[in-house]
């Protein structure tokens, strides 16, 4: 079927559930068109009670095919609770006309869209935004415009910065989240481009394999902004047809909080490649007065339930809670949220802490009042030249330990904070495989003789040199359980664009939640890579050409360069 003959006349349906009809049955609308100020028509389903009436409205802008449900909403669900859900496709999307242009009309497409919303005969006026990813960020966008009908958001796992967790980070390009959404997002750019059934069909299956190569081929091809699969297929990256450093496209994306001024209901994951925006989204909305909520859960950004990568959090962990443990049922959370928000007249109203994190390691959800949490405890660990991470003292006289970084051998990405990217699962993962490499420092504690909470914001400070003009030093916290396997909590990234001689780093861990049980040990690995999820520091201090070298790293690790990792840490008492 081609891009054409999608289009049809909007067509009703009806979802009971349960295979019966009754009062829970829900009235599906199957394409609904709305035009934008421009005269561009954007297609939504629409799901709503099966009983007369005006809905409170909860809208979902998405580039992904409104036909195919995304695992953190149940739009039939929600509109058995009663709600009116539409699931729109944004510009240039499947049964949406206009061009795909990543963010740059998700502003204005978002204002028409609520006002749009507002309108609908079955609507009570008022309107909610949610979804995932990039349809939490349309979220941040539409609500800057401030139409009037907007009443509240819940962006779940969406960026803050751009250039720090969508398009880069620390000065590194997001290689694996770029390359591997731009191909992701490719099939539709080809149905809509070709003119045969026939054609789209060949051409999808072509980017289909070249997609399954990715690991083999894709990321590796140098230079970074020419990848051979994107111009063959004329695929838009991250940033569409502009260069991967275009300042327009981060402007666009980049969340202008002083412009947004509805309640928002944050969601993250500790693993999720957008954590550290979505934490820095609810603390300036906080900052600013705003009423705002935040839930963080051990989650990646695909995988919401147990397991997450390679440890079990338990029934808890999961989205959707527990039978008979609402505590971290995510989708009642903002059922609740949405309900105070869209019809306040219609339910009591219950206060609610502003904040609920899942603390890892003991894997329970526990409430909070502010973010980062005031009581922690700052406490330094210190690399030390034998490979020891030891707390509080640093050892007196100046030692380095050294290690050689070649772009065409980077160490592989296990796990950690990312996208389902081929070959690359997102999540926690043994590193063991990782840690014996001779470019991998690697600092371990003393097993603990006491559990030890670490909750807040976390961060490496690291002295280094380099003999290369630009570098990259990664810096990983892994929790090292007793059988050996050693587990990443959080990492990042600093690209050093003048790394020659002594100079001294903070590498932004972002944050965590998890308790270090007693006989656990901490560990800090240092390097130069993590492959594929960031680009490689080609050592030239040309990113943009594919010469490489390779660079002598030395890591400061006593005396003046002491380098240290920086915990929060939660007293026992006060957890």
């Amino acid at each position: 079927m081609t891009h054409q003959q999608r289009f049809k006349q909007p067509v009703v349906d009806s979802d009971d559930g349960d295979g019966q009809r009754g009062r829970d049955s829900v009235i599906i609308e199957y394409d609904v068109p709305s035009v934008m100020r421009d005269g561009v028509t954007l297609r939504a389903n629409i799901f709503r009670p099966n009983t007369a009436g005006q809905y409170p409205t909860v809208l979902v802008r998405t580039p992904y095919d409104k036909n195919v449900q995304q695992p953190e909403m149940d739009p039939a669900l929600w509109a058995r609770r009663g709600f009116q859900v539409i699931i729109q496709d944004t510009r240039g999307r499947f049964a949406s006309e206009g061009r795909w242009e990543p963010f740059l009309f998700e502003a204005q497409d978002g204002y028409d869209s609520v006002e749009w919303a507002a309108s609908l005969p079955t609507s009570n006026g008022a309107v909610g935004m949610a979804g995932a990813s990039y349809c939490g960020n349309v979220q941040w966008l539409a609500a800057g415009a401030q139409p009037p009908p907007l009443a509240a958001i819940a962006p779940t796992f969406s960026w803050s910065d751009a250039r720090d967790g969508l398009l880069s980070r620390g000065g590194a390009l997001e290689l694996g989240l770029a390359l591997y959404w731009a191909v992701e997002n490719g099939f539709d750019v080809i149905a809509r481009s070709v003119k045969s059934e026939v054609e789209a069909d060949s051409r999808g299956e072509l980017l289909r394999r070249e997609w399954d190569q990715l690991a083999e081929r894709g990321y590796w091809e140098l230079p970074v902004n020419d990848v051979a699969i994107l111009r063959r297929h004329g695929i838009p990256t991250l940033t569409g047809i502009r260069p991967i450093d275009d300042d327009r496209v981060a402007d666009v994306s980049t969340v202008e909080h002083r412009n947004v001024t509805v309640p928002v209901f944050h969601t993250g994951g500790w693993y999720d490649i957008f954590l550290g925006g979505t934490l820095r989204n609810f603390t300036a909305m906080r900052a600013l007065g705003h009423q705002s909520r935040l839930m963080v859960g051990p989650w990646s950004h695909d995988v919401h339930r147990d397991p997450i990568g390679q440890r079990r959090f338990g029934m808890l962990a999961s989205m959707d809670g527990a039978p008979s443990h609402p505590q971290g049922d995510w989708t009642e959370a903002q059922c609740d949220w949405f309900s105070a928000h869209l019809a306040p007249e219609e339910v009591e109203s219950q206060e609610a802490a502003p904040i609920r994190i899942f603390v890892m390691g003991r894997n329970y959800w526990r409430d909070e009042q502010e973010w980062p949490p005031e009581r922690a405890i700052r406490q330094r660990w210190y690399l030390l030249p034998d490979g020891d991470l030891r707390p509080k003292t640093p050892l007196d006289a100046d030692a380095d330990v050294e290690f050689e970084y070649d772009p065409a051998r980077p160490v592989p990405t296990i796990g950690g904070h990312g996208v389902p990217v081929n070959d690359y699962t997102a999540g926690p993962f043994d590193q063991t495989a990782i840690e014996s490499r001779g470019d991998v420092l690697v600092f371990s504690s003393a097993p603990l003789v006491a559990d030890l909470e670490v909750t807040g914001e976390i961060r490496v400070v690291l002295w280094a040199s380099s003999s290369a003009p630009s570098t990259d030093w990664v810096a990983r916290l892994c929790d090292v359980h007793p059988d050996g396997r050693s587990f990443n909590i959080c990492d990042g990234i600093c690209r050093a664009d003048a790394a020659d001689g002594w100079r001294r780093y903070e590498i932004d861990l972002w944050a965590t939640s998890n308790v270090f049980l007693a006989g656990h040990r901490l560990r800090v690995h240092v390097t130069s890579s993590s492959f594929p999820r960031w680009d490689r520091n080609l050592n030239t201090g040309n990113q943009l050409r594919a010469e490489y070298h390779v660079a002598a790293q030395r890591i400061g690790v006593g005396g003046a360069r002491a380098s240290y990792l920086d915990l929060p840490v939660i007293e026992q008492d006060s957890a």
